[in-house]
């Protein structure tokens, strides 16, 4: 409900607020808008003006989205894993992945360098990757700094690997954009491939399985994106 924009953009008294609600939510969505002035000691207007910034037009329409945010959270159902590989192979190793891991491979192995880049969870992965392409003989680092100096040694003819299970990430986007001012080659892994960062790509690899987030995190599989960086680098190592 709240998104980083939203939350940027309080000011203290707002943030204030915002605080009392996320510790208090079910009980805010039952509350009249002069008993949430009063507990926690702004005015009314300055509630009113809290709603607008989460794209409100008043505190009742603000109660009725709280109210069914809550319900989602308590819907939610984490899937087995089962569910979400058999989805993956379903969907995606009957189109084109296997053509596409095929000319990934093509470009790494041309390249000097093999940088990885990724946040949360794909962050984890993609040093993981960037350790399983080294230790099949592919030189390769992972940066997860988008402003960290790359040496122009490493620039020159490298291959950047991004990813991003939403492909929207604005520090991954941000890692891109510095990625190909410099010179690389962007082969992306995302969820699917009308994301921003997989049109900023020169390659895209979608893997198309349903996001799932629990409690406000998204623990979307990242089985697929194991599989298709180690198929990457097996292609690499045993060369076709």
């Amino acid at each position: 409900m709240f998104t980083h924009e939203m939350i940027s953009s309080f000011n203290d008294l707002e943030m204030s607020l915002y605080n009392y609600i996320v510790k208090y939510s079910e009980k805010v969505g039952y509350m009249r808008i002069r008993e949430l002035a009063d507990e926690t000691h702004v005015s009314t207007a300055t509630i009113l003006r809290f709603c607008r910034k989460v794209d409100c037009d008043g505190f009742t329409e603000f109660k009725v989205k709280l109210k069914m945010t809550l319900a989602e959270e308590k819907k939610t159902t984490i899937r087995s894993t089962q569910h979400s590989i058999t989805e993956f192979f379903e969907r995606t190793l009957t189109g084109d992945l296997e053509e596409k891991m095929e000319e990934a491979a093509v470009l790494i192995e041309k390249a000097d360098s093999v940088i990885f880049t990724g946040i949360g969870s794909s962050g984890i992965l993609a040093e993981y990757g960037a350790r399983y392409f080294s230790s099949l003989g592919k030189f390769s680092m992972y940066i997860k700094d988008p402003h960290y100096p790359i040496h122009a040694k490493f620039r020159d003819n490298s291959v950047a690997v991004v990813l991003s299970v939403s492909g929207e990430t604005p520090f991954t986007i941000t890692q891109v954009d510095q990625l190909k001012q410099e010179g690389s080659t962007i082969i992306s892994i995302t969820n699917h491939k009308l994301s921003t960062i997989a049109k900023l790509s020169d390659l895209n690899l979608a893997y198309y399985v349903t996001e799932e987030t629990f409690q406000s995190s998204n623990i979307t599989t990242q089985i697929p994106v194991v599989y298709i960086l180690e198929s990457i680098a097996r292609k690499i190592s045993t060369p076709f």
